[in-house]
């Protein structure tokens, strides 16, 4: 009887495999992606170098209490304050609106698409749903200035003159209806990473659809879901056209949403698109506001990053 062919020391095959069949292909990938996380990371450091020079020099001139606590912000006036509150609550105010329309819409369309929609549906609403998020933001400037604004004043409920020509209000809701496609589809991708076979569970114990959508598929999708509510205000927060269109110029601290504002960003934009020399004081105010808008979004990434961790699932 012929004796059996002596095994492999293990490890031995694989080691061999590899080295008569060496994955080019994965090893380009792997290059690529770390390429892309490089730029990233580069891109990042880029902006804060960009962004220190100007800045140090603007607080040599300006204190930061000033900055931070004044309520009069005419950086580019002939007698100029530097308070940064008034672009600081037109920010806050209009992303406030905006994260009001896009978070109950945006997750109920989440919902909507994991849970009850059927596949061929969810084929077709979900892209449908994402076609807003190509539509450049100059449009939907525009479609808040010359549409949204004149349906509000025509049916403004509430007596008084209603919305300015330029509001708060019109920007942050076309804005919301911006941010819905991203908080919807990254909520709908979370919740369809969720392990089907915890809804078998619940609908084995009597559970209804809803039940299993509010009380399981959520909760369990949740890191995902706050990543997304997350990167809908960090982009709610960036956004430069609409707010610089239909949200106005006037840097007034008003928390009433009818009248004119200008935000952070509407007055980087206009300021850096104006007549301002470059060598000049006040076009280092673009950059003080800049630092400020980053550190703010920044901050709110990090605390992001901690509630993803806190309530992350890991499943089998």
């Amino acid at each position: 009887m012929t004796a059996p062919a002596a095994k492999p020391a293990a490890g031995t095959g694989s080691r061999s495999l590899r080295q008569a069949h060496p994955r080019y292909a994965e090893q380009l990938v792997k290059a690529l992606l770390m390429i892309a996380a490089l730029v990233s990371v580069a891109t990042t450091i880029g902006i804060v170098i960009a962004l220190i020079p100007p800045t140090v020099d603007f607080f040599q001139r300006v204190g930061v209490w000033e900055f931070l606590s004044g309520t009069v912000w005419t950086a580019l006036f002939a007698e100029p304050e530097y308070g940064v509150l008034p672009l600081l609550a037109a920010t806050l105010l209009i992303t406030g609106i905006a994260v009001a329309v896009a978070i109950p819409v945006g997750l109920g369309a989440a919902i909507y698409l994991s849970e009850y929609a059927h596949p061929r549906t969810r084929k077709l609403l979900k892209p449908t749903l994402e076609v807003l998020a190509g539509i450049p933001t100059v449009v939907y400037g525009f479609f808040a200035l010359a549409f949204v604004t004149p349906r509000l004043q025509d049916w403004w409920p509430f007596g008084g003159d209603g919305p300015e020509i330029k509001n708060a209000l019109s920007a942050g809701l076309v804005m919301g209806v911006m941010i819905v496609p991203t908080i919807a589809s990254l909520a709908e991708d979370a919740m369809a990473a969720v392990p089907r076979s915890l809804r078998d569970g619940a609908y084995a114990l009597g559970s209804g659809r809803r039940t299993v959508a509010v009380r399981v598929v959520v909760p369990a999708a949740l890191s995902g879901i706050v990543a997304a509510f997350v990167l809908g205000i960090s982009r709610a927060i960036g956004e430069t056209m609409i707010v610089l269109i239909a949200a106005g110029a006037r840097p007034d601290l008003s928390w009433n949403p009818l009248h004119e504002m200008q935000t952070m960003t509407a007055f980087i934009a206009g300021a850096a698109s104006g007549d301002v020399s470059t060598a000049s004081f006040e076009y280092k105010t673009i950059f003080a506001v800049g630092a400020y808008l980053f550190v703010l979004t920044f901050v709110m990434n990090v605390i992001s990053i901690r509630l993803v961790r806190k309530y992350r699932e890991v499943y089998e």
